[in-house]
């Protein structure tokens, strides 16, 4: 009697203490089979958003009910496909009060074996909120990891893949790089002052040929194993973290590669653009059949343009081997989408780029920047926008006061109008019309900008041909577009090997070239760039150059989110002026090739006469009065910060 009254005792305790808060989830035990596919292959609790949807990928798996018994985690609808039946999508509920942890999602059929797949919900690293984006205080480093440094010899060919070229001779084929190589060059990338580095795709690129470039992605969960692994690109977050630095993740919404897994068994008769014509011609399928885009962006914007030639830029594919992704499928919407999250999580990242911007449906690029920024507010998306035209490039920018009420949700776009005004400004002869004007112009159009500071500023990238070529390989003319380009309100980029003058002169905008071997980065290199052995002295003194530059910008808040102003071209020189409380930076390009004076009354309303100003290169001390003597070709950077 008295073990019963113990027990109901004990009952009545337990009964009077179940409230949710108190509910302690035992992790039920887990079998450990898995399925051939079940994408995101992890989640999170504690997200904004509790929804989730899974890909689940496995022969006939659409023949089969699903369950999960876990607490706080509820399969609201499953989805079978339209064409495959080797696929299974599940909308699950993560309530906010579910615990992390490991459970099973069993498969059942009658008259079958139940199939086992172990999913796991991992907990956060970190706030939501802590995850901050690239701004102007950064300046970014674009490296192509295949190209960089070849820090593991045992992984350049992959006996599975199809890719088994390496030949450093060959600008097309695979040379070696990967990422442990990136993140041995660390430390000379930081002491150069960058803050943030950007790698092009990592992710594996299965493909027959061009593997090396990494936009033609065959797996989105995985990296590709020619650059290592994914603790490899943990690590190299981790590292940039220790330095204070961020790490940019470079992603294709747009397309994936042919070899994709998936275009071996599509799920819907829509998954990628142009489907039915894929399957019709698919074992003929060559350059010449494919309905390429016809690359008209401006259908983005234009208010006459016709439907006709929207989707021939929407929905046409870049090339014959990068299927074109239909993201107006709602679950392929839906894979994007959390793709992208989930690389965030992975990762820590501090940002992302996104390739071809303007390609992909523009109502889902708004959706997808949308669902990143609401989880993340303090994060910062990139999109490249390839165009000269500065009312294309703002179109795309958070907060543009567009015609049609278009309302893009992304931070950040790609200066291409600056970047050919700088290069055309430094080369042209000066007259009215040419010359420094088209660059003191080109800033002006910022008044069409949302938020100037936040667009992304370059000289030249992993497409465009090398800076030094298209200034003729002239140092100065180099130190004069860099300079200026570092001092803009803009986040600037810097292409690896700008720094040492790489160039593709032998045939400039030759993609092989312009993604030339990094000096150093493999054994036997006779020229060493990390360590100066062997660089001639233009190119030292540009790295010292470089240096000086970054690592002052560092440190000014002038530069980073100062005041603007500038004076129209005269007499070959332009000034450009940084202006904060306690710091003001002059920048000043001169073109003439014998000494000029300049009259220093012009700039009254600055405020500097009298005033002590430091040059930031060389350390010299220069009083503003009535005359600045420029005795030769080039740029001067001076601060009245002492």
């Amino acid at each position: 009697m008295k073990k019963i009254i113990f027990f109901l005792g004990l009952v009545f305790m337990i009964s009077c203490n179940t409230s949710e808060d108190n509910i302690k989830v035992t992790p039920a035990e887990v079998k450990n089979q898995f399925l051939n596919r079940v994408e995101p292959t992890n989640w999170w609790v504690g997200m904004k958003n509790t929804k989730l949807q899974l890909l689940v990928h496995h022969p006939n798996i659409s023949e089969y009910n699903a369950e999960i018994n876990y607490a706080g985690v509820t399969i609201k609808n499953a989805t079978k496909t339209t064409k495959s039946n080797n696929y299974l999508f599940l909308d699950l509920e993560i309530s906010e009060t579910t615990t992390a942890g490991k459970f099973d999602i069993t498969f059942k059929k009658e008259n079958s074996e139940t199939l086992t797949h172990t999913y796991e919900l991992k907990s956060r690293e970190k706030s939501a909120d802590s995850y901050k984006g690239f701004d102007s205080s950064d300046a970014i480093y674009l490296i192509t990891p295949d190209r960089y440094t070849n820090a593991d010899e045992s992984n350049d060919r992959i006996p599975n893949l199809k890719d088994q070229s390496l030949d450093r001779t060959d600008g097309y084929k695979r040379h070696g790089g990967d990422l442990q190589g990136i993140t041995n060059g660390v430390d000379y990338i930081s002491d150069l002052g960058f803050t943030a580095i950007w790698p092009t795709p990592v992710l594996t690129n299965d493909m027959p040929r061009g593997s090396y470039h990494g936009y033609a992605i065959t797996d989105y969960y995985q990296v590709d194993p020619r650059f290592g692994n994914l603790e490899d690109y943990k690590n190299l977050s981790k590292k940039l973290r220790e330095k204070d630095m961020k790490l940019i993740m470079d992603q294709v919404a747009n397309h994936c590669g042919l070899e994709h897994w998936w275009m071996k068994d599509l799920p819907f008769n829509d998954w990628v653009n142009d489907q039915a014509y894929y399957e019709k011609n698919k074992e003929n399928w060559t350059q010449k059949i494919v309905n390429r885009s016809n690359h008209r962006r401006t259908t983005n914007q234009d208010l006459y343009a016709s439907k006709a030639d929207n989707k021939g830029n929407n929905e046409g594919w870049f090339v014959s081997g990068m299927p074109d992704l239909n993201q107006r499928n709602p679950f392929m919407a839906n894979y994007i989408i959390q793709n992208s999250i989930w690389w965030i999580e992975i990762l820590g990242l501090g940002g992302i780029r996104q390739d071809t911007y303007p390609y992909p449906d523009k109502k889902f690029m708004a959706n997808w920047a949308g669902a990143i920024m609401n989880e993340y507010p303090n994060f910062s998306i990139v999109g490249e926008e390839w165009s000269y035209n500065p009312l294309l490039v703002g179109y795309w920018q958070t907060g543009s006061k567009n015609k049609d009420g278009y309302e893009s949700n992304l931070k950040s776009t790609m200066d291409f109008p600056m970047q050919k005004a700088i290069i055309d400004g430094i080369n042209e002869e000066e007259s009215w019309g040419t010359g420094l004007v088209k660059i003191y112009e080109g800033l002006a159009n910022d008044f069409h900008y949302a938020t100037p500071k936040d667009i992304m500023v370059f000289l030249d990238n992993h497409d465009e041909g090398r800076m030094f070529t298209a200034l003729n390989e002239d140092a100065t003319k180099a130190k004069m577009a860099l300079s200026y380009m570092l001092m803009m309100p803009r986040i600037p980029q810097i292409y690896y090997g700008t720094e040492i003058l790489m160039d593709d002169t032998a045939n400039h905008g030759d993609h092989g070239l312009i993604r030339t071997d990094f000096p150093g980065g493999w054994k036997g290199d006779t020229v060493n760039a990390f360590t100066g052995e062997g660089l001639s002295s233009d190119k030292k003194e540009m790295q010292s150059f470089v240096k000086s530059v970054l690592n002052y910008r560092k440190d000014s808040k002038a530069i980073q989110e100062g005041r603007t102003l500038h004076f129209a071209p005269l007499n070959g020189t332009y000034f450009l002026f940084r202006i904060s409380n306690s710091e003001t930076v002059v920048h000043i390009i001169n073109k003439n090739n014998e000494p000029v004076v300049i009259d220093l009354n012009r700039f009254k309303e600055v405020g500097l006469t009298n005033k002590t100003l430091k040059n930031i290169v060389t350390g010299d001390d220069f009083i503003w009065q009535d005359q600045l003597e420029l005795a030769q070709k080039g740029s001067l950077i001076l601060t009245t910060k002492n």
